[in-house]
Formats: structure tokens, C-alpha cells, sequence
């Protein structure tokens, strides 16, 4: 029998490629996504459909009332998406105040229910700049906690930490993996915007591998 694992998968590319990395792992991959108020739900449809045609478990947490707590993102607020690279100042706005704590303390709680005892996200290198909770001390301390927070130890896995976007998307691609199956722009308009830190930093990494996006943007295709 394959080992049960929770996926925090928020149907962007970094958690997709992460979940098709567990499933040809051998693992069985439950997976967890948050409204957490962000902006719009693009990605969480992107979610849902990648697990209806995947066939595995998969749950949308409604969590958005915490934002009474940790307003403030240009992610969750009424507050413009800046644009621009990811490593630039302006982009932390869209730092939505211990945000993946959060998700992880809740994804921690659901392995333990499962008896699954490793939980995935998608942290990599090119968020280490903008955003804390991405960063190796951050999932060390975090991994500590949670082996020790319940009977059962629950391994925090980020198969991607030390690593850039553009080394993730490399993986996916030779995994066969098709990413107009994924969403990344910060705005939830029909197409991406390809001017936001997040299209900036997917269109580079499909440059750097001599690759096409799939998706269709507005000042791109």
C-alpha cells in the first residue's frame, strides 16, 4: 500500500509540480487547498480540476475570516498588485502576514487524521527574497515543531526549497507535465496580466528553458 501524503496545493505551478512529484513518488497525494480571501479563486478552479481528472481526494478550506487578523496584502486587501520582478521592494505587498504557518499548522492537523506522516508545499528559492515563510530557517524550525506537536510526527517535505522556478519547471517539463493545467497571475482576469511579479517570474523561467507558456496573456500573446 502507497503512503499517504498531504499536498498544500494552491493550483499554481510550483504545488502542481510538487503534487505530480509525490504521485510518481509512489505516494498517495491528498490534496489541500486554502481560500484564504485572496483576490480571486482562479487558481482554486485550476485545483479542482487537476484533481477531479487526477482522480484523487481533494479539499478547499475556507479560511477567509482570518482576514480580520492578517489583512494588509495587495493578496487579500484592497491594495494594487504591484508590478514588476519578485525580488524588487514593491513586492512586499503581497507578504500576507504568517500565511503559510498558518496553512501548514491546518495541512499538519489533516496528515495526522489521515495516520499520513509527511506534508508537501511548495516553497523554492526565488521566494526567499520577498517572502519569510519560504525561507530554509523557516521551514527547519517549522519541520522541528511539527515532529514533535502530536503523537505522531508529521515530516514537512519541500522537495523544491533550495531550488529556483526555472529548476522546478525544468523537473515538470521532463516529467511530461502540462502547465496550461496551472495558474500563476496575481489578478484573476481571463487572461494573465504578464506584468505582476508572478507572470514576470514564470515567463523567465519558460524563457530559460526554451519553452512556450501555454497560458495566454495580455501583454505576452
Amino acid at each position: 500500500m502507497s503512503e499517504n501524503v498531504v499536498v498544500i496545493y494552491s493550483g499554481g505551478m510550483d504545488s502542481y509540480t510538487v503534487l505530480n512529484k509525490a504521485i510518481r513518488e509512489g505516494k498517495t497525494p491528498h490534496a489541500l487547498s486554502f481560500n484564504y480571501g485572496q483576490r480571486h479563486k482562479k487558481e482554486l478552479d485550476y485545483a479542482a480540476r487537476v484533481c477531479e481528472r487526477l482522480g484523487i481526494p481533494h479539499k478547499v478550506v475556507d479560511i477567509s475570516s482570518i482576514n480580520s487578523l492578517v489583512g494588509g496584502s495587495a493578496l487579500t486587501s484592497d491594495i494594487d498588485v504591484p508590478e514588476g520582478h519578485y525580488e524588487e521592494p514593491s513586492m512586499q505587498t503581497t507578504v500576507v502576514p504568517n500565511r503559510n504557518m498558518i496553512l501548514l499548522s491546518l495541512a499538519i492537523g489533516y496528515a495526522v487524521s489521515l495516520e499520513a506522516t509527511k506534508v508537501y508545499y511548495g516553497a523554492h528559492s526565488g521566494d526567499h527574497a520577498i517572502y519569510p515563510d519560504c525561507r530554509p530557517e523557516f521551514v527547519e524550525k517549522m519541520n522541528s515543531v511539527s515532529k514533535i506537536a502530536n503523537y505522531t510526527p508529521v515530516e514537512i517535505v519541500t522537495p523544491y526549497l533550495l531550488e529556483s522556478k526555472t529548476a522546478i519547471l525544468a523537473d515538470g517539463l521532463f516529467m511530461g507535465l502540462d502547465y496550461s493545467e496551472t495558474w500563476t497571475c496575481y489578478n484573476g482576469r481571463e487572461k494573465a496580466c504578464g506584468k505582476c511579479g508572478a507572470c514576470q517570474e514564470r515567463l523567465e523561467a519558460f524563457a530559460d528553458n526554451g519553452a512556450t507558456d501555454p497560458l495566454h496573456y495580455e501583454t505576452v500573446n
